[in-house]
């Protein structure tokens, strides 16, 4: 199992360069490691090997020396590569496999429901992001937003991190920690954020109000 960072709570910056005027994402990283955001998941799906490798290399380069950790969604021989975690969804690799091979590799895993939940945890997962908990365009596959109520029982049967993902934002961020939820993650709160410094430091002052 890796070591995660300890700051509370735990934020995650999942990228998405269609979302970028210019599909620039790198600038966006480095401002999201310089804010101090805990984890940037790297989610550029359409991206060649050799691209995405380009990009997580540069990424990790940035983050290095910084309590920042980066993973990359889905390809392990990427991970691997650049020195990257990984982040699995429910489908593909199983969690169990890849621990099994790489003991000390952080691995995040996808959740949306309980079962999936338990599973990733028996399996090995350092933590889970769980979702979506709120109204968001691009978690309209999974079905209805699964509520705080939800939520909180999946902090509840966890002993590991569970971080809120679905349309998650400043005005709601407060009620998925007070459910029990050790983090956020999310690509609009982070990758639109007009002062991402001040946003992060708005997220870390929910935890001591």
């Amino acid at each position: 199992m890796a070591q995660l960072p300890d700051n509370k709570p735990l934020l995650c910056y999942i990228t998405d360069r269609t979302g970028v005027a210019d599909g620039e994402i790198l600038p966006l990283i480095e401002r999201a490691v310089a804010a101090g955001v805990n984890l940037i998941q790297i989610r550029e799906r359409d991206l060649s090997t050799h691209a995405l490798l380009t990009l997580v290399e540069a990424a990790v380069a940035r983050a290095r020396g910084t309590a920042t950790r980066i993973l990359v969604n889905d390809r392990l021989d990427v991970a691997l590569t650049a020195g990257a975690g990984l982040h699995l969804p429910t489908h593909g690799f199983q969690v169990a496999d890849v621990r099994r091979a790489y003991p000390d590799l952080l691995i995040g895993a996808s959740c949306h429901n309980l079962d999936e939940l338990r599973r990733a945890e028996a399996s090995g997962a350092d933590f889970v992001v769980f979702g979506p908990v709120f109204e968001t365009p691009s978690k309209k596959p999974y079905g209805p937003p699964l509520g705080v109520e939800k939520l909180a029982e999946a902090a509840r049967a966890a002993k590991i991190p569970v971080l809120a993902l679905g349309g998650v934002t400043l005005e709601n961020a407060a009620a998925c920690l007070a459910a029990g939820a050790a983090g956020l993650a999310a690509i609009s709160l982070f990758q639109q954020a007009a002062d991402l410094a001040d946003t992060v430091r708005r997220l870390r002052a929910l935890t001591s109000e």
